[in-house]
């Protein structure tokens, strides 16, 4: 029955539109009363851009509640989040994993490991200490998931020696020559698997990669190149060095540009990456010394399409394909996109009105918050790409749990099955024959 309406007379001239229910007109009016909340996402969304963050416009996030975001974890395979992708056995690659490396190694690797197992076409080698990894699988839970991915063939368990802590200093792996990373890397470098994950010390993992599988010819300094998510959420940018290289000079930017101009076009399907290097301004007369020097070099190459300088408030904007820096400031802009997302949602959640009314409009926000926090959720990325040694090696973040090994397995699996070494080790000759 409709609502009583005393104004309402059935004698009068009929209205050509109907009232409103008097619960749609209170919804409405507790819109314009709140209006602030929807012009703070705009404007928290704009203030994020300039900084460097992808929430996307007011449009998208209020207008287009409904709009899907595609899963980053199925982004690099071409498919779409509810699908199920069944895996042939013979496509399987092997992929050794540093079970130790972590702040929370081993029982999160193994999660991952065996999620990863059920979701991609790889088969693990996991290097650990064997005891310690049985103890946090029954500790875990994982004991039955483990047997059974062990009789499948699907994983194995390796023993090592003694890990690398996360504390200690990179020239260590020198000394524990049979710590897991060191396994791992042996593994790669031996042709047993095709690519090696580890979230340990990242200084000890670039170490190794180099003492054990060494460098690519004529490339002088490895890069770690990580994705960053952009304002077109299934096309990514890369962005090297973020920490391997603290001072630069500018001929490693240039070997960067090249690393990643192959990963780029290989790995994530960019017809012709564009490469940004990132600087304070767009003009070609900006920058310290070593940005200008390295303008040059990069205006010059004819291997590569330079789009030219990317300020800082470009690198989300999806008109860069790379982005090459030193791993000092690439480092400091990793650390500051890790914490956008959570200071983004934490000002939306301050803001919005308290009580009932509060509640309401929390409620219909709550599936755009969670879209825009697993895009910007570091996690849903998993770890970065060292480019520039003679292997596949891909590093986490020390705090990685399941979601990240597996997004971090992903990569290893996509980089492996795209010929990414074959082509880095025909630019190495020529970068070589060019010295």
């Amino acid at each position: 029955m409709p609502p009583k309406d005393p104004e309402l007379n059935p004698a009068s001239t009929p209205r050509t539109k109907p009232r409103r229910s008097k619960a749609v007109r209170r919804l409405v009016i507790w819109y314009r009363r709140n209006a602030a909340v929807t012009s703070l996402v705009g404007t928290a969304t704009t203030s994020a851009n300039a900084a460097g963050s992808m929430a996307g416009s007011v449009t998208s996030m209020a207008g287009s509640m409904l709009q899907p975001v595609m899963d980053p974890l199925r982004r690099l395979q071409g498919g779409v989040p509810g699908d199920d992708i069944e895996i042939n056995d013979q496509d399987r690659i092997w992929v050794a994993v540093d079970g130790m490396g972590g702040d929370h190694a081993p029982g999160p690797i193994l999660e991952g490991c065996l999620q990863a197992i059920e979701r991609l076409a790889v088969r693990i080698r996991f290097v650990g200490e064997t005891d310690r990894v049985l103890e946090a699988a029954a500790a875990s839970g994982l004991s039955e998931a483990l047997n059974a991915a062990m009789d499948a063939g699907h994983l194995e368990l390796i023993l090592s020696g003694p890990s690398v802590e996360m504390h200690e200093e990179a020239t260590v792996v020198r000394r524990k020559r049979n710590a897991s990373i060191n396994v791992a890397m042996d593994l790669v470098k031996r042709g047993e698997a095709q690519a090696v994950y580890s979230a340990g010390n990242s200084g000890a993992v670039m170490a190794s990669a180099i003492f054990r599988l060494g460098r690519l010819t004529g490339i002088d300094r490895p890069a770690i190149g990580a994705l960053f998510p952009t304002k077109d959420p299934g096309q990514p940018v890369l962005v090297l060095d973020v920490g391997a290289n603290m001072d630069c000079k500018p001929s490693y930017l240039h070997q960067f540009a090249l690393l990643g101009n192959i990963y780029s076009r290989d790995v994530l399907q960019v017809a012709q990456p564009r490469i940004g290097l990132l600087n304070i301004g767009e003009e070609e007369c900006k920058g310290n010394d070593l940005a200008l020097s390295t303008f040059a070099l990069l205006k010059e190459e004819s291997r590569l399409h330079f789009a030219g300088n990317c300020e800082g408030r470009d690198v989300l904007s999806g008109d860069f394909d790379v982005v090459v820096c030193d791993g000092f400031t690439g480092n400091v802009l990793l650390k500051f996109l890790e914490s956008v997302g959570s200071v983004l949602l934490g000002v939306l959640k301050a803001e919005l009105p308290r009580g009932r009314r509060g509640k309401v409009g929390s409620a219909f926000l709550r599936s755009n918050l969670k879209r825009i926090k697993k895009r910007l959720d570091h996690a849903e990325h998993g770890g970065a790409l060292l480019l520039g040694v003679n292997g596949i090696c891909v590093i986490g973040h020390g705090s990685s749990k399941a979601l990240s090994v597996v997004s971090a397995l992903r990569l290893a699996h996509s980089a492996a099955s795209h010929g990414v070494m074959e082509d880095l080790a025909a630019l190495s000759q020529q970068t070589a024959v060019k010295a």
